[in-house]
Parts: C-alpha cells; sequence; structure tokens
C-alpha cells in the first residue's frame, strides 16, 4: 500500500486488516488506529525510556514474544539508545519520542509498550516506585483493590501519593512519583512496604514469590522497581484474547470494584474514559507532585 506520512515522517502501514485478536476480531489497522488516538496521552510516559515491546506479528494466539532489541529495518528517524545490562554490557533500544515512532512500532504488531522506571539519560535513578499487584485464583482483581487501598493510605504516611492503573490482564498497579533516587534504594523500600502488607493483611496479601503461597491472595510483586526491570505503560494494549488496556482508574473506582468486570477496559472505552477524566496518572509526570523516600532509605 503507499506510504503514509505522519508528522513528516513516511510509515509504510502493512497487513491493516489481518486480525491479531480473533475473539474480537480487532486488526492491525485497528491497533494503529487505537494509538494514534491515544498518543497524546501515552506518549508522556513512554518519552525516554526505554521501550520493550511485547510482538504479535501472527496475533495473540500465536505465541507473542518480549522483543527488546532495534528490529532489522529500524528507520533512521527512529531515537536508539546505548541501554545497560545486567552484565555490564550495553544493548541498544528504541525510545518511543512521538508519533509517527508509536506507529511505526504499532505497524510491527507491537502490542504492548513497557518501560523502565527512569528516564535517561539517568539510568538507575527512578522517578517513580511501583508495586504489581497480581491475584492468585480464586481471587481476582477486586482482593487486588483493598490491597491497594492499603498501600495507598500506608505509603501516604511516608508522604508519598499514590495512583493506580488496571494491568490490563488479571491484576493492578500502584505507582508513585518520586524525585529522581537511586533505582536500588527504591526497590529496598518497595520490598519492605510488600513485606508489611503481608504481615498487616496476612489473609489477603503475599510478598513471596512462590506460587503455591499466592492461591486466593495477592502477590505483592515489588520486582519491577529493580532498574534492569520494566512494567506495562499506561494506556498500552494488552496482549490477551480481548483488546485490553492497562488503564488509569480512580480510587473511587478502586474502592468501588465489587466484580472483576467493573474495572476491565478495552481499546474502544479509553476515548471517552480519557475525554472524561483526562489522564489520570497525569500526577506521575509534574515534578511538583513528585515526593521523597523516608528519610533512612
Amino acid at each position: 500500500m503507499p506510504n503514509t506520512v505522519v508528522e513528516g515522517r513516511e510509515l509504510a502501514l502493512t497487513s491493516l486488516g489481518k486480525v491479531l485478536y480473533p475473539a474480537t476480531g480487532f486488526t492491525k489497522g485497528d491497533v494503529v488506529e487505537y494509538y494514534s488516538s491515544v498518543a497524546e496521552a501515552i506518549l508522556p510516559h513512554l518519552r525516554d525510556r526505554p521501550a520493550s515491546f511485547v510482538r504479535a506479528p501472527g496475533g495473540v494466539e500465536s505465541s507473542p514474544f518480549m522483543a527488546k532489541h532495534v528490529p532489522p529495518g529500524t528507520p533512521d528517524w527512529v531515537t536508539v539508545r546505548e541501554v545497560h545490562r545486567v552484565d555490564g554490557s550495553t544493548d541498544r533500544q528504541v525510545l518511543v519520542q512521538d508519533l509517527p515512532t508509536l506507529l511505526w512500532a504499532a505497524n510491527l504488531a507491537a502490542l504492548e509498550l513497557h518501560v523502565p522506571q527512569w528516564r535517561l539519560p539517568a539510568e538507575g535513578e527512578a522517578d517513580r516506585l511501583v508495586f504489581d499487584l497480581d491475584p492468585g485464583a480464586p481471587a481476582t482483581i477486586v482482593e487486588c483493590c483493598a490491597v491497594a487501598v492499603w498501600l495507598r493510605d500506608r505509603l501516604a504516611r511516608d508522604g508519598l501519593s499514590a495512583y493506580a492503573k488496571t494491568s490490563g490482564s488479571k491484576g493492578l498497579h500502584v505507582l508513585v512519583p518520586l524525585r529522581p533516587t537511586d533505582a536500588g534504594a527504591v526497590a529496598d523500600h518497595a520490598e519492605r512496604l510488600a513485606r508489611e502488607a503481608s504481615e498487616e493483611l496476612p489473609e489477603l496479601a503475599v510478598h513471596q514469590v512462590p506460587k503455591s503461597l499466592r492461591t486466593g491472595r495477592v502477590f505483592v510483586d515489588h520486582s519491577q522497581n529493580a532498574w534492569t526491570r520494566t512494567t506495562a505503560a499506561p494506556y498500552t494494549l494488552r496482549a490477551r484474547p480481548r483488546p485490553t488496556v492497562s488503564t488509569p482508574v480512580t480510587w473511587d473506582e478502586v474502592v468501588g470494584c465489587a466484580e472483576p468486570d467493573d474495572l476491565v477496559f478495552a481499546a474502544g472505552d479509553i476515548a471517552a474514559r480519557l475525554e472524561r477524566h483526562g489522564d489520570l496518572l497525569g500526577p506521575l509526570l509534574d515534578p511538583s507532585r513528585a515526593g521523597r523516600l523516608p528519610d533512612g532509605d
């Protein structure tokens, strides 16, 4: 098909009719259109953060895979930067800095966009803290909401403001804006709070990894604060049977969640939510809202 020009960049958008979500008929063209529609909200959360993609060129039922490396054929106008690995080596990753890059990634069937808790060039200096609340069946996002409220109130005692979004899968993410802080210190503080949650809510929360401990409880995963880890970005699609979205939610919605479906949002729901609420995670991007860890951390 002919190239499309987006903000002065030529894009070859291909196979737009290919169905990527067979259960709903959601196509690659729908993915491109979705990301175009939420670009104003999602791009600030991606800026200067090395992106990892979950790609599904064969659709969500055909082995989606995580891709961190810069793919062959990447246009020279896509921003690429060196990023350190655990072993001390470096690798090149894409930064999704603008609409053309976002749509280029969507055309690669990069359904999910994951980013770390820090921005370049301050690699390893976290500007947010995150908890990934993962329910172990028969627990659901309803139980995650109860744990999230406990975390919100506990973080407030440290002078930190918390915000929430659905994971777009089964659980909930709680995020805290921080002044740039060593990621190791942030990870240590998050681990302490996860341990506190499991002690204060023993029938509801667990901070340990073994799945055998999670049955009917919420795993308070603090590990994504490590500088090498990433989290699903706000407004990203997920490679699930339906085109669900990691969606910012209000605390009223969290407190009022009575059924799992209360906090399930698909691509078609997001425009109306943005119109109604704006970006509920906008405070994560506002330096005046950023807190600092308690003294001693």
